[in-house]
């Protein structure tokens, strides 16, 4: 083997068009600065003076800003392309986040933080525009899961960074994420300046497109909706809530202890989200669907009937894999597609969202009043209809279709 065939064998982006690429190397740095300001924010928000539900209403604010213009994003996707959705997106981020960093009072900083939603909505729903259209169905549970891994490992390198700028001032960590957020912005605009997949619509490609009526037609799209939103519900709005509180409250541990199991997740998803797209590709996306559906049901399960710490790690590693194969729920999307459909793929990434933002507040309701199983238990029940939804879905990898219904 020469070093040539060598090289394209060991480099992960050589079976993908250039645009994957791109997208791997400017979003990774959106990623690393989300991760720097994440411990920050809350940190930054306290320092006016407020208390713990407004400290809550910063972190809230982007989330429904970017799910409220989901649909928005998603129309100037289709009229204007993704480079330029995707370039001036994280642009109008970068723009938020040095008037965050020079807030001067709490509402100010409210206000910031919300506007920064729209441009990551934008962003967002253009990446993963380019993502699900850039290759065929043969590999795009695997390009989307690279994308995903840049993600993952910028969320992971982030916070230590935030850490260390965090002990000079409490702004400089959101100086820093609007300077990475150029970096990003200018360099995606750069390197997509020639793609025919990110550039505005032509005549031609208008025509090539899915409406969001057509998609809700669709019975793998309804249920890649449905599956989105109860793993969001579990994945983001469980585990960030009242997980760490059971564990801190009920089962007496530490700061760290529970740092670790997160820990111990993210390295698992980190080493084989690429290898779990490989199976979606391989072996189809309803076999991802129930091996994500499943796994994470039993990940919640445990935590129902937890009683000692070690149980806990337990569940992150059984939920760690689960996660993995449901990072590829996306490629569903891609394959039911037909041409551009930006509003079709921004209320995928809204089902999401809206499971990451509801699942905090009716757990934490259900947690207060009932405890924290009886919220446990609601999260494996929503977890166990991802999991009846999973085993109805048709098969949309085009080599496999005919093998279930």
């Amino acid at each position: 083997m020469n070093l040539s065939a060598r090289f394209k064998r060991s480099n992960p982006f050589a079976e993908f068009p250039r645009e994957v690429s791109v997208l791997v190397f400017s979003s990774f740095f959106v990623a690393v600065g989300f991760g720097i300001i994440a411990p920050t924010i809350p940190l930054f928000a306290k320092s006016f003076g407020v208390n713990n539900a407004q400290v809550g209403l910063i972190i809230s604010s982007f989330a429904f800003a970017r799910f409220a213009s989901g649909l928005f994003a998603g129309k100037l996707v289709d009229k204007f392309g993704e480079r330029i959705v995707y370039t001036t997106g994280i642009g109008f981020v970068a723009i938020s986040s040095f008037a965050a960093a020079f807030a001067q009072n709490y509402e100010q900083l409210l206000s910031f933080r919300a506007a920064g939603g729209l441009g990551s909505s934008m962003f967002s729903v253009a990446a993963g525009s380019i993502m699900l259209r850039a290759t065929d169905d043969s590999r795009r549970a695997r390009a989307q899961s690279l994308y995903n891994s840049s993600f993952l490992v910028g969320m992971m390198a982030g916070p230590v960074i935030g850490g260390f700028l965090t002990a000079f001032s409490l702004r400089a960590p959101l100086l820093v994420y609007g300077v990475l957020l150029i970096v990003s912005s200018v360099a995606g605009g750069f390197l997509l300046r020639n793609s025919v997949l990110a550039a505005r619509p032509t005549e031609k490609s208008v025509q090539e497109k899915t409406s969001i009526r057509e998609a809700l037609s669709s019975k793998p799209y309804l249920i890649a909706l449905t599956i989105s939103f109860c793993s969001a519900s579990v994945l983001f709005g469980m585990s960030r809530s009242i997980l760490p509180l059971f564990m801190v409250e009920e089962m007496k541990s530490t700061a760290g202890y529970l740092g670790l199991g997160f820990t111990i997740s993210s390295v698992i998803q980190g080493l084989l989200l690429i290898k779990a797209g490989g199976l979606s590709d391989s072996r189809g996306r309803k076999f991802s669907a129930i091996m994500g559906t499943s796994l994470l049901a039993i990940s919640v399960v445990v935590l129902v009937g937890t009683v000692q710490p070690w149980m806990f790690l337990l569940s992150m590693v059984i939920g760690a894999f689960g996660s993995i194969f449901l990072s590829s729920t996306a490629a569903i999307v891609g394959d039911v597609m037909k041409g551009k459909g930006g509003q079709v793929i921004a209320l995928f990434q809204m089902s999401g969202d809206a499971g990451a933002m509801v699942a905090p507040i009716a757990l934490g309701f259900i947690a207060d009043h009932y405890g924290f199983r009886p919220a446990f238990a609601v999260s494996a029940g929503l977890m166990f209809i991802a999991l009846f939804a999973a085993t109805k879905l048709p098969e949309t990898r085009a080599s496999h279709l005919g093998q279930s219904s």
